[in-house]
């Protein structure tokens, strides 16, 4: 590691503010307290700074500055395309109405800190509230937007993957199914084994989800034929029922060569989802 990363990183500030005793005794807290400050004392300059170093982790705005008067200058920040929009401002002023306020945060500042309410030390505080704040809303920001990439990443993967789902209960059917293609699976449907056989047959599927006791043909003799008609090309099967015991179940999954079995009464549709999912996840499928 590095000498800088081995040093303490220090939060950077643009501090406007155009009283030199204000400003000085607001610096000196500022630095003392580990920040690294940087004082501007006119509109203007808070433009050019903040276009000339845009690494700013806080710009602490007065309202009454020379040259161009803080709202105006919150205003340019925020409409300007050349400023940072991740850039962070909070409004540090004697001007502290509702109505001042409110005008502020609706031109763009993220947040007001009143300089008659608090002393220079509980300005210190404020402004270190105010950066973990804004250090969790990134953080968040940043899980979110992971969470929608993972998301469309497996949706798109799902939307891949043919499920053939073989239950004769119209209730099951529904359930099940739909919260199966909610997740983005091609789910085709049959209601006895002797279509969901032929449909096994005739189409290619990346897993079979079965129940056992059906008519015209229960789930393990279907299981049975189509092994033997698949030979090398072997689909995976999940097995479930709603009367059998796990014991019976798992002995089906050695017998019978599925992938897993489950009591319907006791998995939920969107338990089944994600044994699915899991299932893909862990076969490379």
């Amino acid at each position: 590691m590095s000498e800088l990363n081995k040093r303490r990183y220090m939060p950077k500030i643009l501090f406007v503010e155009d009283d030199p005793f204000i400003a000085e005794i607001y610096k000196k807290k500022l630095e003392s307290s580990g920040f690294d400050v940087v004082n501007v004392t006119t509109g203007k300059a808070v433009l050019e700074k903040a276009k000339e170093q845009p690494m700013f982790d806080l710009v602490l705005l007065d309202l009454v500055i020379p040259e161009m008067n803080g709202m105006d200058v919150l205003e340019q920040l925020r409409m300007d395309t050349n400023y940072s929009k991740d850039l962070k401002i909070v409004v540090f002023s004697n001007l502290n109405s509702q109505e001042d306020r409110d005008r502020c945060l609706k031109l763009g500042a993220n947040g007001f800190i009143s300089k008659t309410e608090f002393s220079p030390s509980e300005v210190i505080g404020e402004v270190n509230r105010f950066l973990h704040q804004f250090s969790e809303q990134k953080k968040n920001l940043a899980r979110e937007q992971i969470k929608e990439s993972r998301d469309v990443s497996e949706q798109t993967d799902a939307s891949k993957r043919r499920i053939l789902f073989i239950e004769d209960e119209a209730v099951f059917v529904e359930m099940f199914g739909k919260r199966l293609r909610d997740e983005g699976y091609d789910v085709v449907t049959c209601r006895d084994g002797v279509s969901g056989l032929r449909e096994a047959l005739a189409g290619t599927f990346d897993l079979i989800i079965c129940d056992i006791l059906m008519p015209g043909m229960d789930g393990r003799d279907l299981v049975l034929k189509l092994k033997e008609a698949e030979q090398e090309n072997n689909t995976p099967i999940f097995l479930f029922s709603a009367s059998l015991d796990n014991d019976v179940l798992k002995s089906l999954e050695a017998s019978h060569g599925v992938e897993k079995t489950f009591l319907k009464t006791q998995i939920t549709p969107s338990e089944l989802t994600y044994a699915v999912s899991d299932f893909f996840k862990e076969r490379g499928i």
